[in-house]
């Protein structure tokens, strides 16, 4: 369910959360740090996220100017997700919430099938 944006907020954070806060959206942005992603790309990635939800979520995620969808007027239709200019400001946060999420389970000993490079990333 899309929450409607506040006319107010008590504070920056607030806001934030209201933005990437979604079940998927931070998992999301990660994934198309420095890559444009079909739509099928994106759900084998993310594949425990019912269609109906990545859907959901990407489409929260344009509303928000945070990626941007492009449609090929091909047959099938080729969709590509990728970050705007908007979306990019997200990277270092992105990258700083993944790296506390490696330590917090390499700190718990829960293991992680993670195999990115997120944290070699730098803009």
């Amino acid at each position: 369910m899309s929450k409607a944006k506040q006319t107010e907020y008590k504070c920056p954070l607030e806001a934030t959360m209201d933005i990437i806060g979604g079940k998927y959206k931070g998992v999301i942005i990660g994934h198309l740090i420095g890559k444009k992603l079909r739509y099928n790309e994106l759900q084998k990635l993310i594949s425990h996220a019912t269609p109906k939800m990545l859907i959901q979520q990407l489409k929260e995620l344009e509303k928000d100017g945070i990626v941007t969808r492009k449609l090929y007027p091909v047959v099938p239709p080729k969709t590509e997700y990728s970050l705007t200019k908007r979306g990019e400001t997200l990277i270092p946060a992105i990258i700083e919430l993944n790296r506390w999420g490696l330590l917090y389970l390499k700190e718990e000993k829960i293991p992680c099938a993670y195999k990115g490079d997120l944290l070699s990333i730098t803009k």
